[in-house]
């Protein structure tokens, strides 16, 4: 199959996901010519105005949810992706000991079998031969990004089955689904790089908090050197949420490209043989004879009714609650934990 016939679908929670894991990966590849489909699970509607240049616009304020779509749009033409919204409100950012209750209505507590309906409508039209999504833990432990990785697989799961939302459209069994990655030892190899050129270290929070959290397994590394400058245009199109001058920013382009010129991913499931590690999110599909044909057949299942796997990922042992905090950790001294700040979307 020609690049031009592959398709790649990217689920994430909320506007601004997109352009801050695996943004490079999709620019490229939409460059190549793979059509590419971004899925945003909800408006962002509860996200702070993170940019304090922009606080306190009043026609920001009360327009939040429009100015969030419009951003959206400008994030998906610099990646050249076509976008979804899947029509879900944001759940906000918890924040208090204990914890407040989720707000009445947001995706966090949609029954998983609406939202894994609406997937499976997308995921049936637009017909794509691989998904990304989060980790079981979300990546970053936003209850929109731990929700998001549950509809995503239920969806993978029911999007081939005929008896499963029958009215949703015709059968379409994606082949892989992969987990967008945070390596820590590309934020290390940035970190050192930046003292040994003699600025701060601009990741401290970062690899703080993600030292509490458990070691994934990076599959796949996918080189997208060249498509760097197009992944910060896009963030830097979610001008509520980014702050131009914070740490997304900070690490020098050359420094990027000599130190880690990879997006990394971790291959959660595969129906098809694979060869790892890869360095390519279509390992295994380019050479079939009938890709499109394959996607059609309803998949092998188990008598649970389980998908036949050639390939599952082991995820790491039982989590314990800190691993799942969003409590604010500076490293820095800084007043601000950066991590949260930029990843929060916080009420």
């Amino acid at each position: 199959m020609t690049t031009e016939g592959l398709r790649l679908m990217a689920v994430h929670a909320h506007p601004d996901d997109e352009s801050s894991k695996g943004a490079a990966t999709t620019a490229r590849y939409a460059a190549e010519g793979v059509q590419v489909r971004v899925v945003s699970c909800t408006g962002g509607e509860r996200g702070d105005i993170l940019n304090e240049k922009m606080r306190d616009d009043p026609q920001i304020v009360r327009d939040i949810a429009q100015v969030r779509r419009d951003e959206m749009a400008r994030a998906a033409a610099i990646l050249g992706v076509s976008h979804t919204w899947l029509g879900f409100v944001d759940s906000g950012l918890p924040e208090g000991d204990p914890l407040p209750p989720l707000p009445e209505g947001c995706f966090g507590l949609e029954p998983v079998e609406v939202t894994a309906e609406a997937l499976v409508r997308v995921i049936r039209e637009f017909r794509p031969h691989v998904l990304t999504t989060y980790d079981e833990n979300g990546g970053y432990p936003h209850p929109d990004h731990v929700m998001t990785h549950v509809v995503t697989m239920a969806a993978f799961r029911a999007a081939g089955d005929p008896a499963a939302y029958p009215h949703a459209g015709e059968p379409w069994q994606p082949l892989k689904v992969y987990y967008n990655a945070w390596s820590p030892e590309r934020l290390v190899r940035l970190n050192d790089a930046m003292v040994r050129a003699g600025h701060e270290a601009p990741f401290a929070d970062w690899l703080k908090n993600i030292d509490s959290r458990p070691r994934r397994t990076i599959t796949t590394q996918v080189r997208c050197e060249d498509h760097f400058e197009a992944r910060d245009d896009a963030l830097r199109a979610h001008a509520t949420q980014v702050d131009p001058d914070g740490s997304w920013f900070t690490v020098p382009m050359d420094v990027q490209r000599q130190e880690w010129p990879f997006e990394d991913y971790e291959l959660a499931a595969s129906l098809v043989p694979v060869d790892l590690p890869e360095d390519d999110l279509f390992g295994g599909l380019r050479a079939l004879d009938d890709l499109d044909g394959v996607c059609r057949r309803a998949p092998r299942r188990d008598p649970s009714g389980e998908l036949v796997l050639a390939y599952a990922t082991t995820p790491p042992g039982a989590v314990d609650e800190e691993a799942r905090s969003t409590r604010s950790q500076d490293a820095d001294g800084d007043g601000r934990d950066d991590m949260r700040s930029e990843e929060g979307h916080t009420e």
